[in-house]
C-alpha cells in the first residue's frame, strides 16, 4: 500500500488541463490545413494529382476534409497550395462544411441547444467499428485513460446500444456490417445522435470504391457530428465531444 501511494506521489497529476492553450503537439503532427488561394493553377493540379483519395478539387480549388487522409503526400512536393497547422480543433455539424476553400471554420454551436439540454449533464455512447483498421478506435479508447479522462466531462462509453444515448462510429461501412449497424442504431433509445469519427466513417476513405464497402456512415444513418482525421488525434475527438455536448 505504501508503494502505491509513493508511486502516485512520484508520478504526480497525469490528467491534462482541457481545454488549454498550453497543449503542444509534436512538430510532425498534421492538423487543421490552410489553403492558399493565391497558389498557381499548376500547384493546385500538382496536389490534386498526388492525392490518394481525390480530396482536392482543382476546378473549385477546394479540399474535402471528409476525404483527406492527412497523409502529407502533398507536402514533400514543391507546391504552395496546402499547408498543415498543428491545430487539433476540427469538427463539423454538416458534411458540406468539411469542403473548405481556406480553412475549417468552427461551427456555431448555438444550434445544438437541444443536444446540450438533453445530454449536457451526462451522456453515454456506444462505439461501433463498421469495418476500419482500428486506428480511430485506438485513439478513442485512450480518452478513457488518466491523461485525457473523458469521464470528468460526464461523457462515457457503454457496452450496449440499449444503454446508450447515441453512437460513435468509425471505419467505412462495409456490407458485412451494414445490417448490424442499422440494428445497433434501432436498438439505441430515442432521442439519439450519431457521430462519425475519421475519414473512413465520413466518406469511406481509401476504401470508398471497394465493392464490399457501402461508403460513409451518412449513406445509411443520419449523422449529427463529423470529426475529420486519419485517425483524428485524441485531443481532436475530446475537443469535438466537449463542444458538441457541453
Amino acid at each position: 500500500m505504501n508503494n502505491i501511494i509513493t508511486n502516485r506521489i512520484t508520478q504526480g497529476y497525469k490528467t491534462v488541463e482541457f481545454p488549454s492553450d498550453k497543449i503542444q503537439l509534436s512538430e510532425a503532427y498534421r492538423g487543421r490545413p490552410v489553403l492558399n488561394q493565391d497558389a498557381t493553377d499548376e500547384d493546385v493540379q500538382k496536389v490534386a494529382s498526388i492525392c490518394p483519395t481525390g480530396a482536392v478539387n482543382p476546378n473549385d480549388r477546394t479540399l474535402d476534409l471528409g476525404k483527406c487522409l492527412f497523409c502529407g503526400r502533398c507536402q514533400p512536393i514543391k507546391q504552395n497550395f496546402i499547408s498543415f497547422t498543428r491545430d487539433y480543433r476540427m469538427f463539423a455539424l454538416k458534411r458540406e462544411d468539411l469542403i473548405i476553400k481556406d480553412t475549417l471554420k468552427e461551427p456555431d454551436t448555438d444550434s445544438l441547444k437541444t443536444i446540450k439540454k438533453l445530454f449536457g449533464k451526462s451522456v453515454y455512447m456506444r462505439e461501433v467499428c463498421a469495418g476500419g483498421c482500428n486506428a480511430c478506435d485506438a485513439d478513442i479508447n485512450v480518452l478513457n485513460t488518466p491523461v485525457y479522462d473523458l469521464s470528468r466531462f460526464g461523457i462515457k462509453f457503454v457496452a450496449s446500444p440499449r444503454h446508450a444515448d447515441g453512437l460513435v462510429i468509425t471505419g467505412p461501412v462495409t456490407k458485412n456490417m451494414e445490417l448490424a449497424l442499422i440494428k445497433t442504431y434501432d436498438a439505441t433509445p430515442s432521442p439519439k445522435f450519431v457521430i462519425a469519427v475519421g475519414t473512413c466513417a465520413i466518406s469511406g476513405g481509401i476504401f470508398r470504391e471497394n465493392e464490399e464497402v457501402v461508403g460513409g456512415v451518412d449513406k445509411i444513418l443520419p449523422v449529427e457530428l463529423y470529426i475529420p482525421g486519419c485517425p483524428p488525434h485524441p485531443f481532436t475527438n475530446l475537443y469535438a465531444f466537449v463542444k458538441f455536448f457541453k
